[in-house]
């Protein structure tokens, strides 16, 4: 193999997408800095999961399988229920779960161990201006330090600050799709249950979070909003709610964790741009579309692999990529979860139901789904490498 080049590499993100390629990068030889705006690694989050033989290889040749199981939370099975809490259907783990599911603060921690004894985090730090030249990019840090990379991965999410300073303001690549979720850690009032009514929708003791909220909504800068005004804005949009509704809005005040944002979508033509490459959610995003984690994964298992087949080569390594995970990123991510978990009329959440109520229904949208998460062909790098 060829000596490497550009082999100083800086990673924007240290939730899931930048620790995995961090340990592929640095398997392969290159030197990584990760940088986080965090002050260490999020715990707890929603439960996210993995799906197919194409999410169990890369997790496998990882090294990480056995782990993950470990600490899957098994999944659960979620009672769908009208206003007086009669059982209407119910919502199959293995719908929302895949074949194992991991809490993301969890799944965050056994990724950064793989490479945080190698690998340089720097928590707490974000990038504040990127200057490309012919051989690197000069990058400026909220810290007031300067340093030059050879390249610069933007792996920090929907909101990339990565993507704003390279490609442009995030309207011009996120689309609102007029919903928006909440995740709030608050006492189980007699879980596990989900509820509807038109355009919202409640679950407690499911398989995303102790308390679940997706609703319409299209208040302007609601997801940039500060946490009190958005558990106000919650208990507006639920405040006449029926059910069990009532008690989850009672114990909003005191809960725990709390995370609101919309559910939106990344529209992009290119991922790449220059020494600039864009990773999982900043990159092909598409909130609660069910295979985010499972692109992070995939996408940094392409991206370094072929980072080292070319020798550190980004114009010829970033084309590969760009080509293999745009055709597999858009098959699952054209879809909108908060229509169909919050559908905007009765009639609308009757024929969601009939989904899961229906066996036939159920599983033509899982034989999809399975397609979707299964849909690209992986080149055994350290094979082709000579690892």
């Amino acid at each position: 193999m060829p000596p490497l080049q550009n082999k100083s590499i800086l990673i924007s993100g240290a939730g899931i997408a930048g620790p995995a390629l961090a340990h592929w990068l640095l398997k392969y030889g290159f030197t990584v800095t990760v940088v986080e705006r965090s002050p260490g690694i999020r715990s707890g989050g929603q439960a996210i999961d993995f799906k197919g033989a194409v999410h169990d290889s890369v997790i496998s040749r990882m090294g990480i399988k056995d782990t993950i199981y470990a600490n899957q939370t098994g999944g659960t099975d979620l009672p769908i229920v009208n206003s007086e809490g009669t059982l209407q259907t119910v919502m199959a783990a293995t719908f929302t779960g895949g074949d194992v599911e991991i809490r993301r603060g969890d799944l965050g921690r056994i990724l950064y161990d793989l490479s945080a004894s190698e690998c340089e985090y720097r928590f707490g730090e974000s990038i504040t201006a990127l200057e490309e030249s012919e051989d690197g990019v000069q990058v400026s840090f909220r810290s007031g330090a300067t340093q030059r990379f050879d390249l610069v991965v933007g792996a920090d999410g929907m909101h990339s600050n990565t993507r704003r300073l390279i490609f442009g303001p995030e309207t011009s690549y996120v689309k609102n799709t007029g919903w928006f979720y909440a995740l709030a850690d608050v006492e189980n009032p007699g879980g596990p249950w989900m509820y509807n009514e038109p355009g919202r929708m409640a679950s407690i003791g499911g398989p995303k979070a102790p308390a679940f909220f997706v609703f319409q909504c299209d208040e302007e800068g609601l997801s940039s909003a500060a946490p009190e005004k958005q558990r106000e804005t919650l208990a507006s949009i639920y405040g006449d709610g029926g059910f069990k509704i009532p008690e989850l809005l009672s114990a909003l005040p005191n809960a725990g964790d709390f995370y609101m944002d919309s559910i939106s979508r990344v529209e992009m033509k290119d991922f790449t741009k220059g020494r600039v490459v864009l990773l999982g959610d900043s990159a092909y995003g598409n909130t609660l579309g069910g295979f985010g984690t499972g692109l992070a994964v995939v996408g940094a298992y392409v991206l370094a692999g072929e980072l080292a087949l070319a020798s550190g080569d980004h114009e010829v390594a970033f084309a590969k990529y760009q080509v293999a995970m745009k055709r597999y990123s858009s098959g699952g991510n054209q879809g909108n979860a908060g229509r169909f978990l919050a559908p905007r009329t009765k009639r609308g959440i009757r024929l969601r139901n009939l989904f899961f109520k229906y066996s036939f229904l159920f599983s033509a949208l899982e034989k999809l789904t399975d397609r979707f998460a299964t849909d690209i062909e992986l080149k055994d790098y350290e094979k082709l490498i000579g690892l």
